[in-house]
């Protein structure tokens, strides 16, 4: 979907932003997203210790915002306002590793059976209670489709078999996830 070019220009772009907001700076929009198709879409924005302990995530189901937009409002909400985590400090700035997440659109299923772990991430919702999981969270805890499910039932707040109600909704949604190398 994107040039290795473009993912090298938005992680670059995501890191300039996540160093401003751990040094208080101004938020400004990177040049490297100058380039970039304005179109808007889904995206998550995940920061990761070098360790592999999660730091933050916060993203747009949905595109909301053009992409460029997004990269910066999603770096700055993942930094500061994940409620997990308290913002990210300058002294940890060095410690932290970008990983950006496209999302597809969502597309409603009727069966786990339609889930392909390591390809789908997932969206259950009954009333106000929404929970998402991105593709690779599935494949990190190597879960299979129903511990999937039930995971993303607890992350909406509801009961892990609440997948089984026919008044929730599950839809899935595939991503094109690009990281920072944890050497750079």
């Amino acid at each position: 979907m994107f040039s290795d070019d473009d993912k090298k220009n938005m992680l670059t772009a995501a890191r300039e932003v996540l160093s401003s907001c751990a040094k208080g700076e101004e938020v400004m929009m990177p040049e490297s997203l100058s380039e970039l198709d304005s179109e808007p879409m889904g995206i998550f924005i995940t920061l990761h210790t070098r360790k592999g302990e999660l730091r933050g995530c916060i993203g747009y189901l949905v595109g909301i915002k053009p992409l460029p937009d997004a990269i910066v409002e999603m770096t700055k909400a993942a930094s500061k306002n994940d409620p997990r985590f308290s913002p990210v400090k300058e002294a940890e700035l060095n410690d932290i590793v970008l990983e950006i997440s496209l999302l597809s659109p969502l597309k409603k299923i009727d069966s786990p059976d339609a889930i392909e772990i390591g390809k789908h991430g997932l969206v259950v919702s009954d009333g106000p209670n929404k929970g998402l999981l991105l593709p690779q969270v599935a494949t990190e805890n190597n879960w299979d489709k129903i511990t999937f499910l039930e995971h993303t039932c607890e992350k909406a707040r509801l009961p892990r078999d609440a997948w089984k109600s026919e008044e929730t909704e599950i839809s899935i949604f595939s991503a094109e996830v690009f990281e920072e190398k944890k050497s750079d």
